[in-house]
């Protein structure tokens, strides 16, 4: 939620397809996904009712198409990356949409002709062109794209990719039962790909991050050294990882929704397509979601709301498992005629949109904490995870399924555990994830926060962010409402409290007391606040050093001029307006022995413009605040 005031209020993701800056790209990544899902899904129901002739059996055809189109992934994604961090980024993109109009004009008379193998062979070359477009497809996002844009940016993306699949898979289905299906899939794949070019042409400039970059062509080597590239910043690898993770489910569960919905539903083909229609509208309301929930920064507290989803609606599949009637397959009429259908129905929307919820926080996180001469690199890692991710799913459905003889219901209860085991490693590993989870439910259940110029908190650099104290959950709320990480002083029994001290220890709060109580604690925080100012970090202070007891400000005390003194960066004063009487605020429950008359609050911080340091006391800065604070408390 944007404020008012002087501050630009932020426009809907939606606006960004009315700029040249986004939309042109957007069109050409939103046909060239259209392009392949009609391409492959048409030639496997050529291949399915005969059109096309094999000589092997259709599944052994099935798994061949899949090995053909992932491999380039794991040859070339390297090289990808090299590529897109060495060169110019619009030009580079026209050259991969220009090899989409010679493959598919290949592929239109492989259709005409009915050239199966040939076909076949295309495949290999459409997932080349994949390959060399998807690290290029990432990278430029946060290059055309603002900071408060870059969530909005990744769910559009995320939006019109799963869109253009859906779409791509329903207009496969239905040329494939026309009479001169191949002619017209033929026409179809080479227009599309013309349309993606000419959009093309409307991409910004993008200037190579890394232009004196030297190329290396080894696809064993130089894949082993992307993968340990990608290792450098630990918390990056495990947002890869968490990203592969969901490629991995959402292949286990698209794979087997055909059979699944034949044997555990009886319906016909009409049904599969209902039912991957709900996973990928769900995953576009997800990821639309995210930025409105988000406040139009990278919100990962909204990663372990997405694992939930995935884990509670998957087992919801298993315990909700129809069983077939036995008769003739149901059309999607008399599918919808049974109640029990519409549950079933949800559960795949609502796994979509826990997906769409979990992955677009984790790709925006990987775009803001990867360097931009590397980015493209790491987002070449992330494709070379994806590919084995993806093998790694259909190795596992076959070993449950086949080896073990596990039905699908049980196969979605073992995902669904998996799922919630792999949430458990990553949260427990980096806990900044949870803590962003647990600000984020307790900021958007007890509190609807409004901010006002917090853009003029610097972007880069040390500062030091002032405000006025009026509740136990005031670091909370700042937290959840700043783009960067903040480090804030804290009273040391404020910072003991239950459950909140792991969300103040994960987030590198400093905890302080009075040089009377404990001299200790208060030399050790001057040191650490010197420490993390030097490290080019944000440090957030309360002068007043205690929660106000009767709404009003204290007096500020001298800490801040003792903090300038060791490190002169500027100082940003906020003021929080309407805490006072909220839940954990000392109104009408004087250390909380009294319960609050108000438990959910309407509260807004706002941000001053910054002070230089030789112009900051600690008099001047508690005028600042309370001018920023007014009358309401």
């Amino acid at each position: 939620m944007s404020g008012s005031g002087s501050e630009k209020p932020a426009q809907s993701q939606f606006s960004l397809l009315t700029k040249q800056r986004f939309a042109p790209f957007f069109w050409t990544q939103f046909f060239g996904a259209f392009n392949d899902n009609v391409f492959k899904n048409a030639m496997m129901a050529f291949l399915t009712f005969g059109t096309l002739q094999a000589s092997l059996e259709l599944s052994a055809m099935n798994n061949l198409g899949q090995l053909l189109f992932i491999l380039p992934f794991f040859l070339f994604s390297a090289l990808a990356g090299q590529l897109a961090d060495k060169f110019e980024k619009s030009r580079l993109i026209r050259y991969i949409k220009g090899l989409e109009i010679v493959i598919m004009g290949l592929g239109a008379l492989c259709f005409v002709y009915l050239e199966t193998w040939g076909l076949m062979l295309l495949l290999f070359l459409m997932g080349t062109q994949s390959t060399f477009f998807g690290p290029v497809k990432y990278s430029i996002i946060p290059q055309h794209l603002r900071p408060g844009e870059l969530v909005g940016g990744n769910a559009l993306v995320e939006t019109g990719t799963f869109i253009a699949i859906l779409l791509g898979t329903i207009a496969a289905n239905l040329l494939s039962d026309w009479q001169q299906g191949p002619m017209v899939v033929a026409v179809v794949v080479v227009l599309v790909a013309i349309l993606g070019f000419i959009a093309s042409f409307r991409i910004p400039r993008a200037p190579a991050p890394s232009p004196t970059l030297q190329i290396r062509f080894n696809p064993i080597t130089e894949t082993w050294h992307t993968l340990q590239f990608s290792r450098q910043t630990r918390s990056v690898f495990l947002a890869i990882l968490g990203i592969s993770w969901f490629w991995f489910l959402g292949a286990a569960y698209l794979t087997q929704i055909y059979e699944y919905t034949k044997v555990n539903l009886g319906g016909a083909p009409s049904v599969v397509m209902t039912l991957l229609s709900a996973f990928s509208i769900g995953i576009a309301l997800g990821s639309l979601l995210c930025e409105r929930l988000s406040g139009h920064k990278v919100e990962l507290g909204l990663v372990p709301l997405g694992s939930i989803g995935l884990t509670l609606f998957g087992l919801d599949l298993f315990f909700h498992a129809p069983e077939a009637s036995g008769g003739p397959l149901l059309g999607i009429g008399e599918f919808l005629s049974q109640g029990a259908s519409y549950r079933v129905l949800l559960d795949f929307t609502l796994i979509g949109l826990s997906g769409g919820l979990y992955i677009v926080p984790l790709y925006a996180m990987v775009q803001e904490r990867s360097e931009e001469a590397h980015r493209s690199r790491i987002i070449a890692a992330i494709n070379i995870m994806n590919a084995l991710f993806m093998v790694a799913s259909a190795a596992t459905g076959v070993l449950l399924l086949g080896v073990l003889d596990l039905d699908i219901p049980g196969f979605f209860l073992v995902l669904a555990v998996m799922n919630a085991l792999v949430a458990w490693y990553i949260y427990s590993v980096i806990p900044e994830f949870a803590m962003r989870f647990l600000i984020w439910i307790i900021t958007h259940t007890m509190y609807r926060v409004r901010h006002t110029d917090l853009d003029k908190i610097p972007d880069q650099g040390p500062c030091v962010l002032a405000c006025n104290h009026v509740s136990y959950m005031d670091a909370l709320i700042i937290a959840g409402a700043c783009r960067r990480p903040v480090r804030f002083v804290m009273f040391k029994p404020i910072y003991d409290l239950p459950v909140l001290n792991f969300i103040f220890r994960t987030g590198k709060t400093i905890p302080i007391h009075s040089r009377s109580a404990d001299p200790r604690t208060y030399e050790q925080a001057f040191e650490r606040i010197s420490e993390e100012l030097r490290a080019g970090e944000v440090v957030c202070i309360f002068p007043e050093g205690k929660l106000t007891e009767d709404g009003e400000l204290a007096e500020f005390k001298a800490g801040i001029e003792k903090i300038l003194s060791r490190d002169p960066v500027p100082v940003v004063p906020l003021a929080l307006r309407g805490l006072w009487g909220s839940f954990f605020s000392h109104k009408d429950s004087k250390a909380l022995t009294k319960w609050p008359r108000r438990f959910w609050s309407r509260v807004e911080l706002v941000a001053g413009d910054p002070m230089a340091p030789d112009q900051v006391t600690a008099a001047g800065l508690q005028q600042r605040v309370a001018g920023l604070r007014g009358e309401r408390r």
